[in-house]
C-alpha cells in the first residue's frame, strides 16, 4: 500500500486517540476465522469477486491498524 498524506493523517489520528487501547486492540475470533477462510478460498482459486473485495478490504484495514499500532508504540515509548 502506498502511504499518502491522507493515510498518514488517519493513522496518526487513530494512534493519538488512545495509544494504549490501540496497542491492545485485537479482532474477534469470528473475524479471524472469516479472514482465514477467505485466504484459503483465495489460495484455491475459489473466491468469488464479492469475497475477493471483502478480503482486500480486510487486508487494507489490517495494514492501517498495524501502522497505527507502530505509531501508538512510538507515542508510548517516546520514540
Amino acid at each position: 500500500m502506498i502511504e499518502t498524506s491522507a493515510t498518514t493523517e488517519i493513522i496518526d489520528f487513530i494512534a493519538h486517540e488512545n495509544p494504549q487501547k490501540v496497542m491492545e486492540f485485537k479482532v474477534s475470533h469470528l473475524t479471524k476465522q472469516r479472514v482465514f477462510s477467505l485466504i484459503e478460498a483465495s489460495k484455491n482459486g475459489e473466491l468469488p469477486q464479492e469475497e475477493q473485495k471483502e478480503l482486500e478490504q480486510y487486508l487494507l484495514l489490517e495494514h492501517l491498524m498495524r501502522m497505527a499500532k507502530i505509531k501508538a508504540y512510538q507515542l508510548l515509548h517516546g520514540k
